[in-house]
């Protein structure tokens, strides 16, 4: 019974190959946590083995990859930070999601959407952060096609490289039968349970260390001596157009260099996103 279910998916991956691979990178790429790079090098592995067109199976993973990616900027140059809010909430990794993201922007413009889809949650987040920072359209998909190929083509070509290898893997692995199922949930479980509570770890931090934009005012109004420290990026801080009166305005990366310019003799707030 397992191996007559093991071969009835061995067929179903065959005859819609093309069908699993676009859907599969469309998904992760629009945010789903489901890891595409396997599909990829599947793709690739039976593209060596003759079952799949290698380019009609790459073709198809980077127009899914830059469809998703334009949805996203479209979305990030018409809603702006709420868009990049709705990512920080569902990412698993909200510590940094924005963060880093940010970060590459900064040192390399347009060319960091080439990386984007190598760094985990990146891929996601870069999209609407250049529809936010209004990069033009004919820009961004220029730039997000060369990063689609790269980061598909990477994977693909390394199935096919590898095809005799990874049939071998493969039939190591249907051996399992329903336990190579049941091990791939658990792992993927395990991992999804792991990064929920590091998530709830760092938002319980956070709202232990919070202060409120309206509770800040009433000190402020009250004429509490505060000191606000701006940390958002410059590239966030020049879209924002927002300036907090009197704060001092740094990058993260900054706070070795100025920390004097902060006063110790007083209470400390960071603003930042």
């Amino acid at each position: 019974m397992v191996g007559t279910h093991v071969h009835e998916t061995i067929r179903f991956l065959m005859r819609h190959g093309y069908t699993v691979v676009f859907v599969w990178v469309f998904a992760e790429q629009v945010g789903l946590p489901i890891p595409s790079i396997p599909i990829l090098l599947a793709a690739g592995a039976l593209a060596g083995s003759r079952q799949l067109s290698f380019v009609a199976a790459l073709g198809l993973a980077i127009v899914a990859a830059v469809l998703s990616d334009f949805i996203w900027y479209e979305l990030g140059r018409r809603r702006g930070h709420a868009v990049l809010n709705l990512i920080c909430r569902i990412s698993l990794e909200p510590d940094s999601c924005v963060r880093r993201t940010e970060d590459i922007f900064t040192r390399q413009g347009a060319r960091s959407l080439v990386i984007a889809k190598f760094v985990p949650g990146l891929g996601t987040v870069a999209p609407p952060l250049a529809g936010m920072f209004r990069m033009r359209p004919s820009r961004f998909l220029l730039w997000d096609l060369a990063g689609a190929f790269v980061w598909a083509g990477a994977f693909t070509g390394a199935g096919y490289l590898f095809s005799a290898q990874l049939e071998r893997v493969a039939g190591y692995a249907l051996r399992l039968g329903s336990w190579l199922i049941l091990l791939l949930v658990g792992v993927l479980a395990g991992y999804l349970a792991w990064k929920y509570i590091e998530r709830r770890r760092f938002m319980c931090s956070l709202r232990i260390a919070r202060i409120t934009p309206e509770e800040l005012k009433q000190k402020l109004d009250a004429g509490e001596d505060i000191v606000v420290v701006d940390l958002r990026s410059s590239t966030e801080f020049e879209a924002d157009g927002i300036k907090l009166p009197g704060a001092v305005h740094m990058r993260p990366d900054e706070l070795d260099e100025r920390h004097q310019e902060i006063p110790r003799d007083r209470d400390v707030v960071l603003y930042c996103t």
